[in-house]
C-alpha cells in the first residue's frame, strides 16, 4: 500500500489503512508524497519522529508547526506547507506579504538538532518571496539601500539592495535536497509568479510586482553568489547549474516565441520557481539539489525494499487526472514498482485518465470512489468506507485464486 493522501478528506496513511482492511491478505502499508502537503505525515508514518516547535507564519502569525526527523541518520524531512502554506492563512490570501520565514524557523530547527540531512518538501505555499523569508529566518540580511531590513513578503524585494550573510547559519556538513514535483524557473511566463501567483491571490497587477521583486532578488543574489554559503559546495553547486543549463538548452525550442527572455544561471535552473520561488533561495542560499519529489522519497521512505516479494502494490491520490502525470505520487510508485516486476492498481476519489493513459504510466487499473457513489460530497465524506468497498473489489479482481 503507497498511495498519497486524498486532499481533503483522507491522509496517505488513512487511505492505505482503509484499503489495506478491505483487501483483507497481508499488507505492508508505506504512505507516500510528492513533497507537498503530507510529506511529514508520511515520513512520520514510515517511522520518523514528529517534532514540532512554535514558528512564523505566512502572514506573521505564531504558529505550530512539525518537521519529521529520523534520529539513526540525522535526516530531517522539513514541509514548507507546514509553517507557510495556504492552509495557514487566517483570513484572506495575502501574495505580496506572505512570507517563507516560518520555513527557515523550521530548518534551523532541524539543524540546531544536528541534521546532516534535511529534505525540504515544497508545495502548497502561501508565498511569492523567492524564499527571501527563509533565508531571513537563517539569518540573512535583504537591506535596501539605505542599510535597512526589509520587510517580509515577496513585494518588499523591489527595493532590496544588498544581501548580508555576516550571521548566516553555519550550514557546513549539511546536505539539502529539495523534494519538487514541478520544473519551473523562477522568473519569466513560467515562473513562479505568473505560473503560481494567481492561485495566491495575485491579481494581474500583483503578478507584475512580484514579478520585479523576484528579478530584483535574483539580480542582487548573482551578486553576492561567492558569499552564499559553504566555500567547499561552490564547485558541486556549479556542476549542478551546468546540469540544469545543458537539460534547459535542450527545452529552449518550446518557449521560443514566449514574450520575456528565459533566465538565465541559478534563477533559470528547472524547479527553482517552486513554492513561490523558494526552490531558488534553496539553491542559492542552502546548495541545495534539486530532485523529483515522489522518487526521491520512495527512496528515503525504503520503497525499493518493501516491495520486494509482493503481489501488487496499489497506489492512489484524490483526484487521478492530468496532472497526476507530471511527476504526481502514483506515476513515480508506478515505475518504481516496475522495476521490481510488481503490478500496480490504483484508487482514487475521482479519475479523468483513460484506461490507455493509465497503462502508459504503468497503472493496470483504477478504481474511483465515484464507481461506486456519483454524490462528489457523499465521496468526501464516506470516504473510509467507500475505499474498503473498492479495496473488496480490487481482492476479487486482482488477488483471489493468486
Amino acid at each position: 500500500m503507497a498511495p498519497d493522501k486524498f486532499k481533503g478528506s483522507l491522509t496517505a496513511a488513512e487511505v492505505a489503512g482503509r484499503v489495506s482492511a478491505g483487501l483483507g491478505v497481508p499488507t505492508v502499508e508505506l504512505p507516500v508524497a510528492d513533497g507537498g502537503d503530507g510529506t511529514v505525515d508520511a515520513a512520520v508514518a514510515c517511522g520518523f519522529e514528529r517534532i514540532t516547535i512554535e514558528v512564523t507564519g505566512p502572514t506573521g502569525e505564531r504558529i505550530p508547526a512539525s518537521y519529521a526527523w529520523h534520529a539513526a541518520d540525522a535526516t530531517a524531512v522539513v514541509e514548507l506547507a507546514e509553517a507557510s502554506g495556504l492552509r495557514r492563512l487566517p483570513g484572506d490570501r495575502e501574495p505580496l506579504t506572505a512570507t517563507s520565514y516560518g520555513t527557515g524557523e523550521l530548518v534551523a530547527d532541524a539543524v540546531r538538532r544536528g541534521a546532516g540531512r534535511v529534505v525540504l518538501g515544497l508545495g502548497g505555499s502561501a508565498c511569492t518571496d523567492g524564499g527571501a523569508g527563509m533565508a531571513q529566518a537563517l539569518g540573512a540580511r535583504l537591506l535596501d539601500a539605505g542599510g535597512h531590513d526589509l520587510p517580509r513578503g515577496g513585494a518588499a524585494l523591489r527595493t532590496l539592495d544588498s544581501i548580508d550573510m555576516s550571521g548566516f547559519m553555519d550550514i557546513s556538513g549539511v546536505e539539502f535536497v529539495v523534494a519538487s514535483d514541478v520544473d519551473n524557473p523562477l522568473l519569466g511566463p513560467h515562473g513562479a509568479a505568473a505560473v503560481y501567483g494567481p492561485q495566491k491571490g495575485a491579481t494581474a497587477e500583483d503578478v507584475t510586482t512580484l514579478e520585479a521583486a523576484l528579478s530584483r532578488l535574483a539580480a542582487v543574489a548573482t551578486q553576492t553568489h561567492g558569499l552564499l554559503g559553504a566555500p567547499e559546495r561552490r564547485s558541486s553547486r556549479r556542476e549542478s547549474e551546468g546540469r540544469a543549463n545543458e537539460e534547459r538548452s535542450g527545452r529552449d525550442h518550446e518557449h521560443e516565441h514566449d514574450d520575456m527572455p528565459r533566465p538565465m544561471g541559478v534563477a533559470g535552473a528547472p524547479g527553482v520557481g517552486a513554492a513561490g520561488g523558494v526552490g531558488f533561495a534553496a539553491l542559492a542560499f542552502l546548495h541545495a539539489d534539486i530532485r523529483p519529489g515522489i522518487d526521491y522519497l520512495l527512496g528515503l521512505l525504503g520503497f525499493g525494499a518493501q516491495v520486494e516479494g509482493a503481489r501488487l502494490v496499489i497506489t492512489g491520490e484524490g483526484s487521478l487526472d492530468e496532472q497526476s502525470l507530471r511527476g504526481k505520487a502514483p506515476i513515480g510508485v508506478a515505475q518504481a514498482a516496475a522495476k521490481a516486476g510488481v503490478p500496480v492498481i490504483a484508487v482514487c476519489g475521482r479519475r479523468t485518465l483513460t484506461d490507455e493513459e493509465l497503462q502508459v504510466a504503468g497503472i493496470e487499473a483504477a478504481y474511483a470512489l465515484t464507481d461506486l457513489e456519483a454524490d462528489p460530497d457523499r465521496c468526501m465524506a464516506e470516504a473510509g468506507p467507500l475505499l474498503e468497498r473498492l479495496a473488496a473489489r480490487i481482492a476479487a479482481d486482482h488477488l483471489e485464486g493468486k
